[in-house]
């Protein structure tokens, strides 16, 4: 074909007699994508298709798994909420660390459950597992009304962790079976903003309810009836409306369907919609960088849960009463979710990752640091500033990191698996959080506060270390090979193996 440049083939499964397997990728003159299939004939993928594209995921996926965040980030934090309205003596734990035991029994299961739940996901589809594990953990929180006792909480939040465990994982897998590397990072974003503002709206939401004082129930028992049964509410609608994959999506036509299918291929899985094999899968651990990327995670997680189990403690500390400590949680928390939509939409305009992955831990370190260091009663605003660089510094890093490593593993199994266990094990550290913000610590959390900042500070470290690593890699690979490639101008099948791959080159 005139003016075209050659790119070599890429291999996919064929998950129906229309979209065939590709013999070759060409670039017209117009900066058109041409597909020739196996049978001979020709698919072009243009930016203007695209764009209808995207803007229909984008208004028909995008805030259906936002509201489905929104309530597992409500579900997930509020004991917080409900620990300033007497949860504690309500339920006879008043003076002891069985709310600190509470939080951290959710993150056991957590993490023990994810891997499997995520290989459900790929077997059965996120489109059919996620409104099955929203459903069950919106019951688990409805029936915390039924809770009376210490015993019967630590139960429920038991189930709930294995409810929960997947969720996040399995959400980013389904969203790389929309998206292509470059638009990634902004969309889960998006998504990932709802727990931010699940964070606002469960202050806001509580600060309503505990003006409950005449109903049969405690006022704190009414904050998880609302929100357990909007979440089960929200799942039936989801498991009616999610499609299973882009190329079978209710609302496109045969043509996007197959341009759906066409440009994931060229950018982003190796095979697309491919076999589960766990075997395959394991090979992401034979390499050294997802154990760094492990460790990253734990360093994350830290901070992480820390901000979002505690932030309204934090907060107490200033001097407000049980209301106006829930309404001031709310605007951290929505600027939160504005710094995290700037640095995604910075990185993936700018197709880098860990300078703002590195950023957000530079926030959370400084946060901490401050917070921990001054005199908060005597200097409100200072303290109350360092609460809204606590939730900056937590907030990009745990999309980014995710989108970064998931961004360069083509292979379908190998990224989900690497998902399910990376973000459980930032969800793990909340055993850690759960139990540096002791009781005799109150109200200043020195040690807690000192020991986040820690981890923000390594996990800064690490995170300039891998992406050093990077650079100084794909220079290496650019002078072995002659080659100059941006990040943005690599297709898929120099990722096929991971980093084992001769032709691998990162993106970052």
């Amino acid at each position: 074909m005139a003016g075209t440049k050659e790119l070599p083939a890429i291999e996919t499964k064929l998950p129906s007699d229309e979209l065939q397997r590709t013999t070759s990728i060409t670039l017209d003159g117009h900066g058109n994508t041409i597909i020739t299939r196996k049978d001979g004939e020709t698919f072009e993928i243009s930016e203007k298709a695209e764009r209808a594209l995207l803007w229909k995921f984008d208004l028909r996926i995008l805030p259906l798994l936002a509201c489905m965040y929104l309530f597992n980030a409500l579900d997930k934090s509020n004991l917080g909420n409900a620990k300033t309205a007497g949860l504690e003596k309500d339920l006879g734990m008043a003076g002891t660390n069985k709310y600190n035991i509470l939080l951290s029994i959710f993150f056991i299961p957590y993490v023990l459950t994810a891997p499997f739940l995520g290989i459900l996901g790929k077997m059965y589809g996120p489109s059919r597992v996620l409104p099955c594990m929203m459903f069950t953990f919106g019951t688990m929180t409805l029936l915390t009304v039924a809770a009376y006792n210490f015993s019967g909480l630590l139960a429920l939040r038991w189930f709930l962790g294995m409810a929960e465990s997947a969720f996040f994982p399995l959400v980013i897998y389904y969203q790389t079976q929309f998206y292509r590397r470059g638009e990634l990072a902004r969309r889960l974003a998006i998504f990932y903003a709802a727990s931010n503002i699940a964070y606002a709206f469960g202050g806001l939401l509580a600060f309503g309810v505990f003006h409950i004082k005449r109903g049969v129930l405690p006022s704190w028992k009414y904050l998880f009836v609302i929100e357990g049964s909007l979440s089960m509410a929200m799942a039936v609608v989801a498991f009616i409306f999610l499609p299973r994959s882009a190329a079978s999506a209710w609302f496109l036509s045969p043509e996007e369907k197959k341009l759906a299918f066409y440009r994931i291929q060229i950018d982003s899985s190796a095979i697309v919609e491919e076999k589960f094999e766990l075997r395959e899968a394991a090979k992401i651990l034979n390499h050294w960088t997802s154990w760094l990327i492990l460790a990253i995670e734990m360093c994350l997680g830290i901070p992480l849960q820390s901000v979002s189990l505690f932030l309204p403690q934090i907060v107490a500390r200033l001097g407000y009463s049980t209301v106006k400590t829930n309404l001031y949680t709310v605007a951290p928390n929505i600027t939160g979710a504005a710094m995290l939509l700037v640095l995604a939409f910075a990185s993936d305009y700018s197709r880098w990752r860990f300078p703002f992955i590195a950023l957000g831990f530079l926030f959370t370190f400084c946060g901490m640091i401050i917070y921990a260091s001054i005199d908060v009663l005597h200097e409100k605003t200072v303290a109350y500033f360092a609460c809204f660089m606590m939730t900056w510094g937590t907030s990009a890093p745990s999309v980014l990191l995710d989108v970064w490593y998931n961004n360069n593993i083509a292979d379908e199994n190998r990224r989900l698996l690497l998902t399910s266990i990376g973000v459980p094990v930032a969800n793990v550290m909340g055993v850690v959080s759960s139990n540096i913000f002791r009781n005799r610590d109150a109200p200043q959390y020195i040690p807690a506060l000192s020991t986040t900042a820690a981890f923000g500070a390594l996990g800064l470290v690490l995170t300039l270390v891998l992406g050093g690593y990077m650079i100084i890699d794909n220079g290496r690979r650019d002078r072995k090979q002659g080659r100059r490639l941006r990040a943005r101008d690599v297709p898929t099948e120099l990722l096929r193996d991971g980093p084992a791959c001769d032709d691998f080159r990162w993106f970052y």
